[in-house]
């Protein structure tokens, strides 16, 4: 059951959000595993001297056990020069943060991490983690579209110098963080305080996880509504009660729609193919994002699934999973594609084998 790849974190985030902030607080953090952080250039982003415990060209190594070192030609040979390392006994590192410039999108890493044979069979994608400033996040938002795709992609938003802005305004800009990326968790953080331990196990693609791990990683956390009862769909658009805004959206904001899908029978292996073949064929560059929870005819176990465009992890049939529940809940992020057409995409996958899809 123990998934031996090394789980790789992206941490990605707003041009002066505070990246550098989170980075030290984990370098910092000496109760939490060993951790290789990879970064363009050891200048453009501040270590914290105090913490250095022996520099070389290539590696710096931190009092915590930590390690960091910058992109010599591409990703992945870079991460192949660590592992050959580790091999080699001359470094240990039990996981892997990768820090994107401010103005990157944290698609083409995840891809990298799957395409490439090496990084596919020694690594694992264990979340994306997107660092917001809550003074500046929404001018930035407005500004950059790469910080909106940065958003709509995390797994966990850090939201930084909550400190200085009113609770009004701050709660302003999470509404508008989960109208990009509905359901994604948010923590706050002064100085980069006690967030190592939030950025580890985002993702749900392991055999072993829990039930309620995948459910928040799929759905978000299960609102309720004002009588008290569960909503699942709480805080989703594309399915949910609050799917049309109540006032106009930002430009870049409106160009990011998100859809749900809850079905209580188990899908054949071929609709469910058909369905997400056709959906990234037509529409690939523009998925930020596909996962969920997927029961297939004739197997008692759910699959979990993910992807980034139009590129997929391996599916993971999870271990243990309630009897009585045999529903499949798909979300998908998407730019450029309107929330009915995200909608309609959703309407085929209702149509049972007998019966012709709309066209």
């Amino acid at each position: 059951m123990l998934d031996p790849r090394v789980p790789v974190t992206l941490l990605t985030g707003f041009l002066g959000a505070g990246k550098t902030t989170v980075l030290n607080a984990v370098l910092a953090d000496d109760t939490t595993e060993r951790v290789a952080v990879i970064m363009n250039e050891f200048g453009d982003v501040g270590l914290d001297h105090d913490l250095i415990e022996e520099s070389t060209e290539e590696i710096i190594l931190m009092q915590s056990g930590c390690l960091c070192c910058t992109v010599r030609g591409d990703l992945a040979k870079t991460v192949t020069g660590l592992f050959i390392k580790k091999w080699d006994g001359d470094i240990d590192f039990d996981r892997i943060v990768i820090e994107t410039t401010g103005l990157a999108e944290p698609a083409p890493i995840a891809q990298t991490l799957l395409v490439d044979p090496m990084l596919a069979r020694n690594t694992r994608l264990d979340g994306i983690v997107t660092v917001a400033d809550a003074a500046n996040g929404a001018a930035t938002l407005d500004a950059q579209f790469e910080a909106v795709s940065q958003a709509a992609m995390a797994d966990l938003i850090i939201l930084s110098k909550t400190d200085l802005v009113t609770p009004d305004k701050l709660a302003a800009f999470e509404d508008r963080l989960l109208g990009l990326n509905p359901g994604v968790r948010i923590k706050h953080a002064i100085r980069g305080e006690n967030v190592a331990k939030d950025m580890w196990g985002l993702s749900a693609m392991r055999p072993a996880a829990k039930p309620n791990d995948v459910l928040s990683w799929t759905l978000g956390e299960t609102k309720t509504t004002e009588d008290g009862a569960s909503d699942p769909f709480g805080n989703l658009s594309g399915f949910g009660a609050s799917a049309t805004p109540a006032a106009p959206l930002p430009v870049h904001d409106a160009r990011i729609g998100s859809a749900s899908i809850v079905l209580d029978e188990p899908l054949s292996e071929e609709t469910f193919d058909l369905w997400l073949d056709t959906l990234v064929g037509l529409r690939g560059p523009d998925i930020l994002r596909v996962k969920g929870i997927v029961f297939l005819e004739g197997i008692d176990k759910p699959f979990v699934f993910h992807g980034v465009q139009h590129v997929f992890d391996p599916p993971v049939q999870l271990a243990e999973w309630p009897s009585d529940d045999r529903q499949s809940r798909i979300v998908v992020i998407a730019r450029d594609l309107t929330r009915p057409e995200l909608q309609h995409s959703f309407e085929r996958l209702r149509a049972t084998k007998d019966e012709t899809p709309d066209s």
